[in-house]
């Protein structure tokens, strides 16, 4: 488990004003389900003086984003958008008195939506799609933009870093090298070297390290949170087997072929990916799997 400040604990608990806003003039939605995490960030804004009257969220995502958009919205109100536009991912953190670095992208994709919100209110376009071969993480739709800005923004130096602040690199890995290749491009302006084998810019809030029963029994409790989100729609999942990075699932009732499954089992991935602090893939169970995960027992 992560080790969360009170303060994160408290606006997770109780988050202030979560809901929606029926006379909202500025809207800001960034991320997606299917990714894990999304956010609808509304805004009362008067349009004399452009000052901030009221904010609500919406989320879909872990206790980090639940807390961070909560932050946000207290954090904005009463603001000019100017001034609001000046609110870093940072602000959003040291508000919370920090979050594990795990799980900065949270407070990114609370400023992604304020940003969006603003645009919105001004009548600006604002898109997080993509420019041709501007698109490094497919697995998260993270384009270089957003990876360079964050860069710059939190002095990132390492993949890892990169992974934590804006989940870029965390599903298959495949974007590792487009990463590099930015980091090196940054650090060379900041007159630095970029050193492959850095590590992350702090690991004392990681979690120890499971041992397999343990770790097991982690992968079943976070899919029993999960569970009752697909029983409303009638499926369901069971754990199959566990083999090193590789996590065998069985898609049960309406889950079972279904239209989504491939977006299903990717936000399960992220989830997993997330709650265990480890990359693990996520594979629907087929007979072999079935054979292979008998012979365990």
């Amino acid at each position: 488990m992560w080790d969360y400040s009170d303060k994160v604990k408290e606006h997770f608990f109780s988050p202030r004003n979560s809901g929606a806003m029926d006379d909202a003039n500025a809207v800001g939605d960034v991320g997606s389900i299917n990714c894990g995490d999304a956010l609808r960030l509304m805004l009362k804004v008067d349009p004399e003086t452009e000052t901030i009257q009221d904010a609500r969220f919406q989320t879909f995502g872990c206790g980090s984003a639940i807390a961070s958009s909560s932050a946000l919205t207290e954090i904005i109100k009463g603001m000019t958008l100017d001034d609001a536009l000046k609110v870093s991912n940072q602000d959003i953190a040291d508000y919370l008195d920090g979050l594990p670095p795990e799980k900065m992208h949270c407070s990114v994709m609370g400023r992604e939506a304020l940003q969006a919100a603003v645009a919105n209110y001004r009548g600006v376009e604002w898109k997080d799609d993509h420019e041709e071969g501007a698109l490094i993480c497919k697995c998260f739709a993270i384009d270089a933009v957003l990876i360079e800005e964050t860069v710059r923004a939190n002095n990132l130096s390492s993949v890892e870093d990169v992974i934590h602040y804006t989940k870029a690199g965390g599903g298959c890995s495949s974007c590792h090298e487009g990463i590099e290749e930015i980091l090196v491009k940054v650090l060379a302006e900041r007159g630095e070297t970029f050193n492959p084998h850095a590590v992350a810019v702090s690991k004392e809030d990681k979690p120890g390290k499971l041992n397999n029963l343990q770790r097991i029994k982690r992968i079943e409790m976070i899919l029993d949170s999960i569970r009752p989100q697909l029983q409303r729609d009638h499926g369901d999942i069971e754990l199959v087997d566990v083999d090193g990075k590789t996590i065998y699932v069985n898609m049960i009732g309406a889950c079972a072929g279904c239209q989504m499954e491939a977006q299903t089992l990717q936000g399960i991935q992220t989830r997993l990916i997330e709650d265990l602090g480890e990359f693990v893939k996520v594979v629907p169970s087929r007979t072999g799997s079935y054979a292979r995960a008998a012979s365990h027992v």
